[in-house]
């Protein structure tokens, strides 16, 4: 079974410097037929323009992951991290037993465009921790990239919870397949371009959830990007 999310059904956020649409509940966007797929809570696609961005702020008991679609996004943490996250980059942040951060657009000409993602770690009272890590477009072109998984697998950046975030770009006409273990399901995320799922199209933002299925094939019908999770 395949249920598909609309992008013109998300939430909507919109304030001077951020415009942002939610795939599930979050913030003052309440819908109890959308509150996360198993432990995915939250997917945001998120635009800040030039010079603003989210001031420091705290969070606790969440993995929460950025990737970058357009642009470049400066983080600063209490933990002493300071970095810029650029397009293909991949930022895990632990918030455990708590943690304060801020997320800024440093450009003062272009804006950021990025999806901010939360997954519901496998236990409480971590430490608080954060990664991150580039994945070259080589990596992902016509391919399954794995990004995040459980103890940072093939590269990637570590999550603390029975979840694998794949990242791929695929040129018109390219095709992958992936494999779904049984009592798994998955999510996909529509980051740009036209594809289609198992033969239904998806568009730029469209989301979609696969339980009950062997598998779940993916042709790009234009140059596409998405993310693909894998949930127990």
């Amino acid at each position: 079974m395949i249920a598909f999310r609309d992008r013109t059904t998300r939430g909507q956020s919109r304030t001077g410097w951020l415009d942002s649409r939610h795939t599930f509940s979050f913030a003052h966007y309440q819908d109890p037929a959308h509150m996360g797929f198993r432990r995915l809570r939250v997917i945001n696609e998120d635009r800040v323009i030039p010079g603003a961005g989210f001031p420091r702020h705290g969070h606790s008991d969440m993995e929460i992951i950025s990737y970058v679609l357009e642009g470049a996004l400066e983080h600063k943490d209490s933990l002493g991290n300071g970095t810029v996250i650029r397009r293909g980059d991949v930022q895990r942040m632990s918030a455990g037993t708590g943690i304060l951060h801020s997320e800024f657009n440093p450009s003062k000409t272009e804006p950021v465009h990025f999806l901010q993602i939360w997954v519901i770690p496998d236990q409480v009272g971590l430490p608080p921790s954060y990664e991150q890590k580039a994945f070259p477009i080589e990596e992902r072109r016509g391919q399954l990239r794995l990004a995040a998984a459980p103890a940072g697998r093939d590269g990637a950046v570590t999550v603390h919870q029975d979840a694998r975030l794949f990242v791929a770009n695929l040129e018109a006409d390219e095709r992958v397949v992936h494999k779904i273990e049984r009592g798994r399901g998955v999510w996909l995320q529509l980051a740009r371009g036209i594809v289609t799922v198992n033969g239904t199209e998806m568009r730029e933002g469209d989301g979609a959830a696969v339980e009950d299925e062997p598998a779940i094939a993916i042709e790009a019908d234009t140059d596409a990007e998405f993310l693909l999770f894998d949930l127990g």
